[in-house]
């Protein structure tokens, strides 16, 4: 994994989680890799992993039974999309469209490119 220096390692982990959950490689219910087995697995110190963990329990996506390890919640997807989604429109967005703005792009030619994309990703 790469890390950005622009974003605490932590929250990169987090987000790299999430995006586990969200494409299906980590199912709701499921058991998931040991602090220890991702650390070695990202070439990242454990605790900074035990932080991500952490922040994602606090945001119920994770719960931790003691003794056994961490799971993924049964409400994980959506609290992933709710956060998520929050922050797209927050953040990313008003950016998007001032550059919208800049380049004087209609939402006709988005929405074009964007049908393409799809074409282009489809599963």
């Amino acid at each position: 994994m790469y890390f950005q220096e622009t974003n605490p390692i932590y929250l990169q982990i987090a987000d790299w989680c999430c995006e586990q959950i969200l494409t299906g490689k980590w199912t709701l219910g499921e058991r998931i890799l040991s602090v220890r087995e991702l650390g070695a697995q990202l070439e990242v110190n454990p605790n900074t992993v035990l932080r991500a963990y952490d922040f994602l329990q606090n945001k119920a996506i994770f719960i931790n039974k003691r003794g056994v390890g961490h799971f993924v919640t049964e409400e994980a997807k959506q609290e992933i999309l709710t956060i998520k989604k929050e922050r797209f429109f927050n953040e990313e967005l008003p950016f998007f469209f001032k550059t919208l703005q800049l380049l004087d792009i209609s939402l006709d030619e988005i929405k074009e490119n964007y049908q393409l994309f799809i074409v282009k990703h489809q599963k």
